[in-house]
């Protein structure tokens, strides 16, 4: 199970995986962020907040992830882990050099700076005309 919240008006997404993640979980994130991303243009802020990462529950699962990151990945200008799982920290690591979007870790105790600092990325990038 994936929850996921927009947190408006500063249109960051917070993922929060629960159970190990399905194909459906990442269908149903789609039908919702996909229109989103195209009223709003780019997403500024992304948070993944995990106490450990659940894993897949089949492989369709684990390759329905690897679609939805790929189609998305464009699509973000900030993202941020929030976990003090190793290896969702090793995550973070490696997805700073495959992605264009800043990355940062942050322990799970400090979820406010975490999300202060993606709302940083809201404000900059509006006062740069860069979310349209």
């Amino acid at each position: 199970m994936l929850k996921h919240t927009i947190i408006e008006p500063e249109e960051i997404l917070v993922l929060e995986p629960q159970a190990p993640l399905e194909a459906i979980d990442f269908e149903d994130l789609a039908r919702e962020i996909d229109p989103y991303i195209a009223d709003h243009g780019k997403l500024p802020g992304l948070m993944i907040h995990a106490k450990a990462f659940p894993g897949w529950a089949t492989p369709d699962a684990f390759l329905a992830h690897m679609r939805f990151i790929k189609s998305h990945l464009q699509d973000i200008v900030r993202f941020a882990m929030v976990s003090d799982s190793v290896l969702l920290t090793d995550v973070s690591r490696i997805a700073a050099y495959l992605v264009h979007a800043e990355v940062k870790h942050f322990p799970d105790s400090e979820y406010a700076q975490a999300l202060q600092w993606l709302k940083a990325a809201t404000g900059a990038a509006a006062s740069n005309g860069a979310l349209q």
